[in-house]
């Protein structure tokens, strides 16, 4: 197969509802673990960075071996900028050869969203690249993960602010806030699919869901059955891909070396995909 754009990946998603699952990965076992387990099912994936990755050491030969590993790989794949909160992060993944981009605008007032959103689209297309932007705000953002968070319900997405959104940017998929939180979530997830599924009435493209890590394999099909085509998932990905780290020591106590390691975090993350790939309902493309 190729490297696709997340367009290309969520084509026949609103009309067969099924979601697609993204992964967020920081270095090469992560992104190994991921894509075999697409693999291995011969599903479509969305492999995400994110733009704190640009600061590390040497990025640009890891997204050399991002971008030619989704290239080879037997899947469809799309490499995906998570969370672009600035014009120049954006503009950065593309140009290191991200497929799709989010323009994370969501905490700004309406218009400077719409403008930024706009602004990033018109390059963004012109580069054959797809974008995802976000109305409303999904709570927890990218710092407070593991302590738990609360959905804000002042802050979910209003049905004629999704349609509007649409219509004045121009994205090619819609990120939502109907309750999910990014990180843990603290106390009982409650979900308004209610909500979700007015905006799914409303909206033609591909719908987002933020924050998905916590929720049952009944909420995530619930979420899938009222609108919801791309899922993206990292907490509990990371959190397995440790945990089964941590068994592995307390198994095997001093009788171990590094790769050990480093095989059984991938094997618990990659377990952790295909499961996942299984409850979000993910088809094949093109069958």
């Amino acid at each position: 197969m190729s490297l696709l754009t997340m367009q290309e990946i969520l084509s026949e998603s609103v009309a067969k509802h099924y979601a697609v699952g993204a992964f967020d990965t920081f270095d090469h076992s992560m992104t190994e673990a991921i894509l075999r387990a697409a693999e291995g099912v011969d599903r479509p994936v969305i492999l995400m960075v994110v733009e704190p990755l640009f600061q590390a050491p040497h990025f640009e030969w890891f997204f050399k071996y991002l971008v030619q590993r989704c290239e080879e790989s037997t899947v469809p794949v799309a490499l995906h900028l998570d969370h672009g909160f600035s014009f120049e992060g954006v503009m950065k993944a593309i140009r290191y050869g991200c497929t799709s981009v989010m323009m994370d605008g969501s905490n700004l007032p309406y218009a400077e969203n719409v403008a930024l959103t706009r602004k990033v689209v018109d390059v963004a297309h012109a580069c054959g690249v797809t974008v995802e932007a976000e109305i409303g705000h999904v709570a927890g953002h990218e710092g407070n993960m593991l302590e738990g968070n609360v959905a804000d319900e002042s802050a979910f997405t209003k049905v004629e602010d999704a349609r509007r959104f649409v219509e004045d940017t121009g994205v090619d998929a819609l990120a939502i806030a109907f309750g999910t939180v990014h990180g843990v979530f603290k106390g009982e997830p409650r979900l308004d699919y209610e909500r979700l599924k007015a905006i799914r009435e409303t909206v033609s493209i591909p719908l987002v869901m933020h924050g998905g890590s916590g929720l049952s394999p009944e909420a995530f099909r619930k979420a899938v059955d009222n609108g919801i085509n791309k899922i993206n998932f990292f907490t509990g990905l990371s959190l397995g891909g440790a945990n089964a780290i941590i068994k592995t020591v307390e198994e095997r106590r001093k009788k171990l070396q590094f790769g050990d390691l480093v095989g059984a975090g991938m094997e618990g993350v990659s377990a952790i995909v295909r499961e996942h790939i299984g409850i979000f309902g993910t088809q094949p493309l093109g069958r």
